[in-house]
């Protein structure tokens, strides 16, 4: 058999024992009362007799703040603890802040446009966990595993040109993070949002994908003609030999992508990309669950009380006295 208890016993201990102790004040210690309110207030809290007695309606009054304090304490039935199966999968997402980020050749430039992205993705997986991080030349968390996809925008929107580094690309040093973050994560994915880097940046990073187990996903911004590398204030950088300097999206990434069972999809204007993106993650682990979740199964009735506190009010309310009506009735009955 289930027991009624109050989710909060605390406010109803609280509430009701100074209620009590004002109720028996105003009940049986006039003198007192009165000294503590002014008249005016102490007339609305004793309402004097009209179609109802004063002491019913004092009664009706107090019980209905009774239910109130009732209801603020959450009255309902405990039927134990519940695990509920949540399916979903865990993802880890990663945001390129490296130099050749600010070209211009995805509008206004890579990063923000690889954001627009990123965010797209959280709308196309609401009910998965998923974390963030920011990589260049060091690979750092802005944000851990969490299913609030809102905070998780938040948080990518506030990346600006103020995070981009100038130093070369590791990719070496996202994959230990990486492999770090989706240690217990299964299956291990990580979701890359590049233009690529060079050569150099990807050395090891496929055998490093490969030996810890995670499936990489690209999603690579920049074009195959590339754009001026930008300086901190939008000035294209030149070379040794005085050339302007180029940066292009480098699709070896992609390739990286499949060699460990993932897949890449180079970024477009549209959302198709993304839910191309999403529908073959989706496919490839349909059936995996994320987490058996533990919580209270319990049936609220604190909607009860609180019902019956607005109808004893409406009832107690209903028959205080109509003393306009009633002046009004003397005022024309002295003037016959």
């Amino acid at each position: 058999m289930h027991s009624i208890d109050f989710v909060h016993p605390y406010l109803f201990w609280g509430l009701v024992i100074p209620f009590v102790i004002f109720a028996a004040l105003v009940s049986t210690n006039k003198d007192r009362i009165s000294r503590l309110f002014d008249e005016k207030v102490l007339a609305r809290l004793s309402a004097g007799s009209n179609a109802v007695p004063m002491v019913v309606r004092n009664l009706l009054i107090f019980a209905a703040v009774f239910l109130m304090i009732v209801a603020i304490a959450r009255p309902a039935i405990e039927k134990g603890d519940k695990v509920v199966e949540v399916k979903g999968l865990s993802l880890l997402t990663a945001l390129d802040i490296s130099g050749s980020m600010r070209s211009k050749d995805d509008y206004p430039n890579r990063m923000e446009f690889a954001k627009k992205k990123m965010m797209t993705l959280f709308e196309k997986m609401p009910s998965d966990e998923i974390a963030v991080v920011a990589f260049a030349h060091v690979s750092f968390v802005l944000a851990p595993f969490t299913s609030d996809k809102e905070t998780l925008k938040m948080i990518v929107e506030r990346v600006n040109d103020k995070y981009i580094n100038m130093g070369s690309t590791d990719f070496s040093a996202l994959g230990s993070l990486a492999a770090k973050m989706l240690e217990k994560k299964k299956p291990k994915i990580l979701v890359v949002f590049s233009d690529g880097g060079d050569k150099e940046a990807l050395k090891g990073f496929e055998h490093e994908m490969k030996e810890n187990g995670i499936e990489l996903y690209v999603v690579l911004v920049g074009t195959k003609e590339g754009a001026p590398v930008l300086d901190e204030n939008g000035k294209p950088l030149t070379q040794k030999d005085g050339t302007i300097a180029i940066t292009q999206r480098n699709d070896a990434l992609g390739k990286i992508a499949l060699d460990t069972g993932g897949a890449y999809v180079v970024a477009t204007n549209g959302k198709e990309d993304i839910d191309q993106l999403v529908s073959t993650i989706r496919a490839k682990h349909k059936a995996t669950q994320k987490a058996a979740v533990k919580i209270k199964d319990r049936v609220e009735l604190f909607y009860y009380p609180l019902m019956g506190s607005i109808l004893l009010l409406l009832i107690a309310f209903s028959s205080m006295p109509r003393r306009g009506r009633k002046r009004e009735a003397v005022s024309t009955g002295g003037e016959r």
